[in-house]
């Protein structure tokens, strides 16, 4: 498919026609963020039912790892599906065993490695903080300020990133404790770089663990290792670092959410080892299993000491689900994490200098095909731009490219990783000519 090959302004009239049935049909609470309706994809292709076609930087909200119906991954779904569809967590089956092997290969923790297999980011979440309190027979849990953790009640608690998402939900669950995450842009402590990380670990250490709950009734500190919903922040490496030095001593348990930042996405396998640390609980989903509902709860065996019916469900490790898995981490660590680091390494030296031409844009930051472009009113004060943000994504979807905001003023590329340095530079183009149109009087929104 040429891309982009935009034949009619959209929403085109087919696209209105299921916009307007999904009004009347499914929940509201969903946040839509452009009137783009798929017919198929390919790679970092999509084409929509009118027959546009776009660039992909958003891949599902980080899922389509491989691009949109990788021919392995399809392969391997069909072939599955062809066998058999479920069988219970009751009962066994072998691709839950060879992909429970795949993980603990690459797990980046301590000690032979077990999973937990769920349906979603949430529910590996909530298996996360159930299986912390069980291990440490502690109830309390620290959290960040900018975080997303999923929408059910107990990882909704630690979530904060946005108040709609908590909004009107009675009482979150208790024990949890909200700490500044060190954002080296617009650090809530007022510094930067290692100053702000130092900041807010000692809020940590010299505010929650001194007025709010003793460390001896914590029983894990849960962190993004790159912040997603919140920004695309990517911390110092002394944040997350000292975390695990704060953690380890009062036998606090360390969970990195690496649900939308692992399986590739930062060009390796998970964002935590860009940092050097080695946590006790992983949880990841999103890009695991290509765009099947997948979620993962990764722990060694000393930690994962929960006995027979303390925690199940009744469609985690699903077959069909397993075989895409193992497609997925065939391909990643066979090229796509490699192409993730080095195009998007590229992608962000690109996008840095379209900065320079936009006063608009106040940073850009990522690793690997994780990149966040904040948008600034003002670049000496800060001043959040958030109507021009979601103006500049409407505007860069009408050229022709999906993009996703994130935080308050950012937008977050998320490509599959199969994008190429050309498909790059397109991206760039096509940013860089929205907000030129808005400065030349041009429509905008």
């Amino acid at each position: 498919m040429r891309v982009p090959d935009i034949k009619i302004t959209p929403p085109g009239p087919k696209a209105r026609a299921i916009v307007e049935r999904d009004r009347q049909t499914v929940s509201s609470s969903y946040p839509r963020c452009a009137p783009f309706v798929m017919a198929r994809g390919e790679g970092a292709v999509v084409e929509d039912v009118d027959g546009n076609v776009y660039l992909d930087c958003c891949a599902g909200i980080a899922v389509a790892a491989t691009g949109h119906s990788h021919p392995d991954v399809v392969a391997a779904i069909t072939e599955q599906a062809g066998r058999f569809l479920h069988i219970s967590t009751d009962y066994y089956h072998e691709a839950q065993v060879a992909l429970g092997e795949a993980i603990a290969e690459i797990a980046p923790i301590e000690g032979r490695a077990r999973t937990f297999f769920s349906n979603s980011g949430t529910e590996a979440v909530e298996a996360a903080i159930k299986l912390a309190r069980y291990h440490t027979k502690r109830p309390n849990i620290i959290a960040f300020l900018g975080s997303f953790h999923g929408r059910t009640l107990g990882s909704l608690s630690l979530t904060a990133s946005k108040s709609v998402q908590r909004r009107g939900f009675g009482a979150m669950a208790p024990g949890v404790f909200h700490a500044p995450y060190a954002n080296p842009y617009r650090c809530a402590a007022g510094a930067g770089g290692d100053e702000c990380a130092a900041e807010c670990l000692a809020y940590i250490e010299k505010q929650i663990l001194v007025h709010l709950v003793s460390p001896d009734e914590v029983a894990a500190i849960i962190v993004e290792p790159i912040q997603g919903e919140g920004g695309y922040v990517v911390p110092p490496t002394e944040f997350i670092r000292g975390l695990s030095r704060i953690a380890k001593p009062h036998g606090m348990l360390l969970i990195v959410d690496e649900v939308q930042s692992g399986i590739g996405r930062t060009g390796k396998m998970f964002a935590i080892e860009h940092f050097g640390v080695k946590p006790d609980i992983v949880v990841a989903a999103k890009a695991i299993a290509s765009g099947l509902p997948m979620g993962l709860t990764v722990a060694s065996e000393q930690v994962m000491d929960w006995p027979s019916g303390a925690h199940s469900n009744t469609f985690g490790g699903n077959p069909v689900a397993c075989a895409a898995a193992l497609a997925t981490l065939k391909l990643v660590r066979g090229g796509l994490m490699a192409n993730a680091a080095r195009v998007g390494d590229f992608l962000i030296g690109e996008l840095k200098k379209m900065a320079g031409r936009h006063a608009l844009v106040g940073d850009v930051r990522g690793k690997g095909l994780m990149i966040g472009i904040e948008l600034v009113r003002d670049r000496e004060t800060k001043d959040r731009a958030p109507v021009e943000r979601d103006a500049l994504v409407m505007a860069a979807f009408r050229r022709g490219l999906l993009s996703l905001s994130a935080g308050q003023n950012s937008i977050r590329l998320s490509p599959p990783l199969v994008l190429t340095k050309d498909q790059a530079e397109l991206a760039v183009r096509l940013l860089d000519e929205a907000p030129r149109e808005s400065e030349a009087g041009g429509p905008y929104s």
